[in-house]
């Protein structure tokens, strides 16, 4: 059987890998589960200068290294393994490591942008937008980034009123039409995701039979 793939788009910090790990932890007793981050597919900046490296635009789709995600998502979905790269968010650039994924039942793939692609889109099985105020997401993510990402409060501001908001006005939010589930409010929407996973388990008995 070929795994079942979900994908998991919507705005910077409105809650995507929160629902992925609930996913993840909801089948992990009956399938196998991997989820696969986009952000580890922002292209190598090796060459570039680690201060032009913070000029980068990293809400565009060029930002990317979308051929190569394609390429990945298809081995997976073909029972192959892959050599996944691993960002390094500190120095804004690839690592030097990669990461072996084996293929699972399941794999949930979640990005900003992950359904703005239509060759993306053509190979998930569902494909889910998570909605939240942009209050509510540019918050967290001035937490997240200052916290755990190494990021000056300044920076995080200016990032997001310079290309953070304008790049998910014009890439984001649209991507939302190409969504088979909206979810709003993220993982505090347990109805939404008692939703998803009674499909996903659907979808996974018609593969078993």
């Amino acid at each position: 059987m070929e795994p079942v793939l979900i994908g998991i788009a919507g705005g910077s910090a409105s809650g995507k890998s929160s629902i992925a790990r609930i996913l993840k932890e909801h089948y992990k007793e009956t399938q196998s589960v991997y989820i696969l981050k986009m952000d580890d597919y922002y292209k190598d900046q090796s060459n570039i200068p680690l201060e032009e490296r913070y000029d980068t635009n990293y809400d565009h789709p060029f930002a990317f290294d979308t051929d190569l995600l394609l390429s990945d998502i298809q081995q997976l979905k073909n029972g192959k393994s892959i050599q996944k790269p691993v960002y390094d968010f500190i120095n804004h650039t690839r690592s030097t490591y990669t990461e072996t994924v084996e293929c699972s039942d399941v794999i949930v793939i979640e990005g900003l942008l992950l359904l703005e692609d239509e060759r993306v889109r053509d190979l998930l099985d569902i494909r889910v937008f998570v909605d939240a105020p942009a209050d509510v997401r540019f918050i967290r993510r001035l937490i997240r980034d200052v916290k755990k990402r190494g990021r000056s409060m300044d920076h995080v501001i200016e990032q997001y009123l310079t290309t953070v908001r304008i790049m998910h006005d014009q890439f984001i939010e649209p991507s939302k039409r190409y969504a088979d589930i909206i979810i709003p409010e993220g993982a505090h929407n347990k109805v939404a995701i008692d939703l998803l996973t009674t499909k996903i388990g659907s979808i996974i008995s018609r593969g078993n039979n």
